[in-house]
């Protein structure tokens, strides 16, 4: 080798050295980095009680949860109330969201994490804090779950476990090309409307009649009862109508657990077959009554419309043989029994204005048919004759 070719050499091995310093410097420093963000903030300081709207968007869906004169309401619903300790517990979460790992990444690996603009339905949700000019606080870019994998095999044959279970998800704020990894899927941030309804509804108790209007006329019916305990009577029963009370069981409490999947506004009654709905009405042991409008059942829901009236005795009965020391106490529980009935009353109004689709297996015992209701009446079988063959026609022996 001659002086030329040493040289050229030497030359090479100082610059691979130097290319090899800074990167082990860029790394370290890249490092050292991200080892001072474990454990940060992801969103930073945030004032939450600041927080008036909570957008999120998908690839086509947008949602807006928007606080309106000290109540959050869903904007894509109409302005129905949203379920407040939802909202709460997510904008709480946000606010605590902890920094496990960090990385800058190049825009392939964004595509890979789900967290590049423009990749349609495998595109991050975008999480969007906003005070109560609509001026965003801070952005929030939601991508590919982290899956944690299971080193146990499934339980179940064929069944595949290599996926395992979400733990945690791939985020970046806004404008910035560091990739987070955080310890929550952050699952519950999805841009459906009927995710962040308030689900509390009204509840009919202590029923003690139950009349269903057909618009055919003989499918109707209605029964009544003494005592909340005591048997369903069929009122004006009709010759040969025998009533199986073991079909009427679960009418005890029919509408005592109802529960709604989505709301609409009653301009949408038409749509929802309402012009000539099936009319239930339910009177209570505690002065309500509930008449509720049923329309065309629709993927295992039915759409209802309810109005609520209730009259209570103003008055507290005395009974007789009555101590004086006890009416002050039995005056006092009367009017704090009546207060809770009125504001039970108010509540249950503020239903009123709207469409509910409701779980077809919450209202189906109540929407039977006159029918389905009464003892199955067997056919008679004809008496058979001694030598009658299957027809019932005596034949002659051979």
């Amino acid at each position: 080798m001659n002086r030329k070719q040493s040289t050229i050499l030497l030359v090479l091995v100082l610059l691979i050295g130097s290319a090899g310093l800074v990167t082990y410097k860029r790394q370290n420093a890249s490092r050292d980095a991200g080892s001072a963000a474990l454990g940060r903030k992801l969103l930073g300081e945030i004032e939450i009680n600041n927080v008036a709207q909570l957008v999120i968007k998908g690839d086509t869906n947008e949602l807006n949860l928007v606080r309106e004169d000290g109540l959050w309401r869903v904007k894509e619903r109409y302005g129905y109330p949203a379920n407040f300790n939802e909202i709460s517990d997510t904008v709480l979460k946000l606010r605590d969201l902890k920094i496990v790992q960090t990385e800058r990444v190049g825009e392939s690996q964004l595509v890979r994490l789900s967290l590049a603009e423009g990749q349609g339905a495998n595109g991050p949700t975008v999480v969007v804090l906003k005070d109560k000019d609509g001026v965003p606080m801070k952005t929030l870019w939601l991508g590919k779950k982290h899956m944690k994998k299971s080193s146990r095999p499934s339980p179940m044959p064929g069944m595949d476990d290599d996926q395992g279970w979400p733990d945690g998800r791939y985020v970046k704020l806004g404008g910035s090309t560091e990739v987070a990894l955080v310890s929550d899927p952050l699952a519950n941030l999805e841009p459906r409307p009927e995710q962040w309804l308030n689900k509390e509804f009204l509840k009919v108790e202590k029923v003690k009649s139950i009349a269903v209007d057909f618009p055919e006329a003989t499918n109707s019916w209605k029964v009544t009862r003494e005592t909340e305990a005591g048997p369903w009577r069929l009122f004006e029963p009709k010759a040969g109508e025998d009533l199986d009370s073991s079909k009427l069981t679960s009418l005890s409490s029919p509408l005592g657990s109802l529960a709604f999947n989505d709301v609409a506004p009653e301009s949408a009654q038409e749509h929802f077959g309402l012009q000539h709905p099936v009319m239930a009405t339910l009177e209570t042991f505690d002065h309500f009554a509930y008449a509720f409008k049923v329309g065309l059942k629709t993927n295992e829901n039915y759409p209802i419309r309810v109005a609520v009236t209730a009259s209570f005795p103003k008055e507290r009965p005395v009974g007789a043989g009555e101590k004086a020391e006890d009416k002050e106490k039995l005056e006092k529980q009367f009017k704090d029994d009546l207060k809770k009935l009125e504001d039970k009353l108010a509540k249950e109004k503020g239903f009123e204005p709207w469409i509910f689709e409701v779980s077809s297996w919450s209202l189906d015992s109540l929407l039977k048919r006159r029918s389905e209701l009464m003892v199955e009446q067997k056919p008679e079988q004809p008496e058979r004759t001694e030598g009658a063959n299957e027809e019932g026609v005596t034949g002659s022996t051979p």
